[in-house]
């Protein structure tokens, strides 16, 4: 996806806030305040529910084996 460079001007405070949040998370401010504005746009759900859906098409066999319709319940043995 291309980039587009965005200037914006905000207080100290909330430019103070934005390096600590994203240094608390591990990325850089740019991609905190990128996820801030997916989270508000709703893209992040989105992003979320396609992420599962692809985590479950690759391990469907491993949850078949493990949850299948023949299973009710753990295993014996486990609690």
């Amino acid at each position: 996806m291309a980039k587009t460079q965005l200037n914006v001007r905000v207080d100290e405070g909330a430019a103070r806030a934005a390096r600590e949040r994203a240094l608390a998370r591990g990325m850089s401010v740019n991609r905190y305040i990128e996820e801030l504005v997916r989270q508000d746009t709703g893209e992040v759900g989105h992003t979320f529910v396609e992420a599962a859906a692809e985590f479950m098409k690759q391990y469907e066999s491993v949850f078949a084996e493990e949850f299948g319709a023949d299973r009710e319940g753990p295993r014996e043995g486990r609690h």
